[in-house]
């Protein structure tokens, strides 16, 4: 059985769209170009089964044959990625038919944000992982590249701005015709909200806590030093579990502003455009930010709990508060010494370099393009 999908015209010299959908009963080679780490990872976990959703779904008369290869995407100027360029590039050296580039770069078409991308004069497409927000990413991946798979074949010709086939009603994607390429765009609010939540998870704010280690370190002695001080004993008890918390909250807020405005994280876009589309970069790390300060100190919680049960002993604890204890008594007193702690990590993370708190904080292509950001300003 011949490998490839068919003969296809070739592209048209004048822009125009010749359409390279597969034929029916015939084998089709589906790529998925990814970028290194998360979009690898996930490709590597689509190759398992689209072969079989692909017959169920698209077209069962065709034999799909799904590879993956992992590349650094390359960007252009304006910091997008080539798509039609990319896709003639792997159509020529790796024979795939179709190419589906996966990335975790968010794209936007206009001032939308954009889930996927469909060209069909390169039978190419697109699938930005931000786009498909934070939770259920494997799901609405594979169902990205199915109905990308189904664009390009020619099955999903759909009217602008409605819904393709498969998109719940409740779905912010909506349908986006152009005069090359096609999108799934994110509009309204739960379109920005899922293209914000996707922003930081593709950022992993877990990753805060074992990257800042001397932020860690200092928060950890100084949240230890509480804990064994008497001081702190009776302060800690005075205290209501409505007054602990706003400490708490008031801490991890002033770390994650600390961290932010002392390592310049902040976008700052040289033209009017550009600072529009920043305030959605400077909320996604914010909330970063504060998810990284919060998992430090839930951490820094749960040691504190374990060492201040293992030190203090609660008939010595009793004693010296003159007054009976239990268990509540040793969770607001570790509560308060958290909090303390916490602080003192900011006044640590100073100690780390600018560099170091970046990484901790963003994703590589995150990395990437405010480096290209800070290029571009000079």
């Amino acid at each position: 059985m011949d490998s490839r999908a068919g003969e296809r015209p070739p592209d048209r010299e004048d822009g125009g769209s010749a359409h390279h959908g597969p034929q029916r009963g015939r084998r089709v080679r589906v790529g998925l170009l990814a970028d290194p780490g998360a979009p690898t990872d996930l490709a590597s976990w689509l190759v398992r089964d689209l072969p079989a959703v692909l017959a169920e779904q698209v077209d069962e008369a065709i034999e799909w044959v799904v590879s993956t290869e992992t590349r650094e995407v390359p960007l252009d100027e304006r910091g997008r990625v080539p798509l039609e360029s990319l896709a003639r590039e792997q159509r020529e050296r790796q024979e795939w038919d179709l190419v589906i580039v996966v990335t975790d770069l968010p794209r936007r078409t206009g001032a939308r944000p954009v889930a996927t991308v469909v060209s069909d004069r390169t039978s190419s497409g697109l699938v930005s992982l931000p786009g498909l927000g934070a939770l259920g990413v494997r799901r609405r991946a594979r169902g990205a590249v199915v109905q990308l798979v189904r664009a390009l074949s020619g099955d999903a010709r759909h009217a602008r701005g409605r819904r393709p086939v498969g998109i719940p009603r409740w779905s912010p994607l909506r349908l986006v015709e152009g005069e090359a390429e096609a999108h799934l765009a994110l509009v309204g609010l739960r379109g920005r909200l899922r293209l914000l939540a996707g922003m930081v998870r593709d950022n992993r704010p877990w990753r805060l806590v074992p990257y800042l280690s001397t932020a860690t370190a200092a928060a950890a002695a100084t949240g230890a030093y509480a804990i064994v001080t008497t001081t702190f004993w009776t302060m800690a008890t005075s205290l209501s579990p409505l007054r602990l918390l706003l400490i708490s909250v008031v801490a991890i807020v002033a770390m994650s502003t600390w961290l932010i405005t002392y390592n310049h994280l902040w976008d700052r876009p040289p033209d009017q455009d550009a600072r529009a589309e920043a305030v959605l970069y400077k909320a996604a790390t914010a909330i970063t930010m504060i998810i990284g300060v919060t998992c430090m100190y839930v951490l820094l919680y749960l040691a504190g709990l374990l060492a201040a049960l293992a030190l203090i002993d609660p008939g010595y604890f009793s004693a010296q508060l003159q007054r009976p204890i239990s268990i509540g008594t040793y969770l607001k007193l570790v509560w308060l010494a958290s909090s303390v702690g916490i602080v003192a990590g900011a006044l640590g993370s100073s100690l780390e370099s600018e560099e170091a708190v970046r990484n901790a904080t963003y994703g590589r292509r995150e990395l990437e393009r405010q480096r290209d950001c800070a290029a571009g300003a000079t």
